[in-house]
Protein backbone atom coordinates (compact mmCIF):
# COMPACT_ATOMS: atom_id res chain seq x y z
CA UNK A 1 0.00 0.00 0.00
CA UNK A 2 0.86 3.44 -0.90
CA UNK A 3 0.07 6.39 1.29
CA UNK A 4 -0.27 9.92 0.15
CA UNK A 5 3.52 11.07 1.62
CA UNK A 6 4.90 8.59 0.25
CA UNK A 7 2.59 9.53 -3.50
CA UNK A 8 3.68 12.94 -2.69
CA UNK A 9 7.49 12.51 -2.58
CA UNK A 10 7.43 10.07 -5.86
CA UNK A 11 5.72 12.65 -7.66
CA UNK A 12 8.25 15.51 -6.22
CA UNK A 13 11.13 13.25 -7.03
CA UNK A 14 11.52 14.67 -10.57
CA UNK A 15 12.87 18.06 -11.33
CA UNK A 16 10.85 20.65 -11.44
CA UNK A 17 7.94 19.68 -10.29
CA UNK A 18 5.58 21.73 -7.34
CA UNK A 19 2.51 20.16 -5.54
CA UNK A 20 -0.64 22.63 -5.24
CA UNK A 21 -4.47 22.31 -3.90
CA UNK A 22 -6.73 21.28 -6.66
CA UNK A 23 -9.93 21.17 -5.65
CA UNK A 24 -10.44 18.50 -2.82
CA UNK A 25 -7.22 16.90 -4.23
CA UNK A 26 -3.33 17.78 -4.17
CA UNK A 27 -2.13 18.63 -7.66
CA UNK A 28 1.10 17.71 -8.61
CA UNK A 29 2.57 19.60 -11.76
CA UNK A 30 5.91 20.68 -13.43
CA UNK A 31 6.34 24.33 -12.67
CA UNK A 32 5.05 26.40 -14.94
CA UNK A 33 3.18 23.70 -17.15
CA UNK A 34 0.16 21.32 -16.60
CA UNK A 35 -0.63 19.05 -13.91
CA UNK A 36 0.71 14.77 -14.04
CA UNK A 37 -1.05 13.72 -11.36
CA UNK A 38 -3.92 14.66 -8.25
CA UNK A 39 -3.86 12.45 -5.05
CA UNK A 40 -7.95 12.15 -2.80
CA UNK A 41 -6.29 11.64 0.72
CA UNK A 42 -9.96 10.44 1.42
CA UNK A 43 -10.14 7.18 -0.68
CA UNK A 44 -6.39 7.05 -1.13
CA UNK A 45 -6.66 7.19 -4.97
CA UNK A 46 -4.50 8.77 -7.65
CA UNK A 47 -5.23 10.29 -10.96
CA UNK A 48 -2.43 9.69 -13.25
CA UNK A 49 -2.30 11.69 -16.59
CA UNK A 50 -1.48 9.44 -19.05
CA UNK A 51 -1.79 9.14 -22.83
CA UNK A 52 -4.68 7.02 -24.15
CA UNK A 53 -2.17 4.59 -25.43
CA UNK A 54 -0.54 4.05 -21.92
CA UNK A 55 -3.91 4.14 -20.03
CA UNK A 56 -4.80 1.26 -21.83
CA UNK A 57 -1.53 -0.54 -20.92
CA UNK A 58 -1.89 0.39 -17.48
CA UNK A 59 -5.51 -0.53 -17.07
CA UNK A 60 -4.93 -4.29 -18.94
CA UNK A 61 -2.53 -4.70 -15.68
CA UNK A 62 -4.68 -4.52 -12.86
CA UNK A 63 -8.51 -4.05 -13.37
CA UNK A 64 -9.52 -4.11 -10.32
CA UNK A 65 -7.25 -0.97 -9.15
CA UNK A 66 -6.20 0.93 -12.30
CA UNK A 67 -9.42 2.37 -14.19
CA UNK A 68 -9.74 5.00 -16.38
CA UNK A 69 -11.55 8.40 -14.48
CA UNK A 70 -15.13 7.83 -15.70
CA UNK A 71 -15.49 11.53 -17.72
CA UNK A 72 -14.29 13.37 -20.58
CA UNK A 73 -10.61 13.33 -18.78
CA UNK A 74 -10.73 9.56 -18.44
CA UNK A 75 -11.44 9.35 -22.56
CA UNK A 76 -8.47 11.99 -22.81
CA UNK A 77 -6.12 9.25 -20.34
CA UNK A 78 -6.50 10.43 -16.81
CA UNK A 79 -6.15 7.45 -14.64
CA UNK A 80 -7.12 6.38 -11.38
CA UNK A 81 -4.77 4.67 -9.34
CA UNK A 82 -6.48 3.00 -6.06
CA UNK A 83 -3.15 3.03 -4.31
CA UNK A 84 -4.30 0.43 -1.58
CA UNK A 85 -4.20 -1.85 -3.85
CA UNK A 86 -1.34 -1.32 -6.84
CA UNK A 87 2.39 -1.85 -6.18
CA UNK A 88 5.14 1.23 -5.75
CA UNK A 89 7.09 0.26 -8.92
CA UNK A 90 3.71 0.33 -10.98
CA UNK A 91 2.90 3.59 -9.58
CA UNK A 92 5.95 5.11 -10.10
CA UNK A 93 5.86 3.45 -14.17
CA UNK A 94 2.79 5.55 -14.41
CA UNK A 95 4.32 9.09 -13.01
CA UNK A 96 7.45 9.05 -15.37
CA UNK A 97 5.43 8.69 -18.31
CA UNK A 98 2.86 11.25 -17.32
CA UNK A 99 5.62 13.54 -16.25
CA UNK A 100 7.72 12.93 -19.35
CA UNK A 101 5.01 13.68 -21.28
CA UNK A 102 3.95 17.29 -19.29
CA UNK A 103 7.69 17.68 -19.54
CA UNK A 104 8.51 18.20 -23.41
Amino acid sequence: MINGNTFAEMALSFPGTEQRPHFDRVGFRVTGKRMFATYLASDNTANIFLTPGEQALFCAMDTVHIYPVPNKWGEKGATTFNLNGVGKELVLEALISAYNDVRR
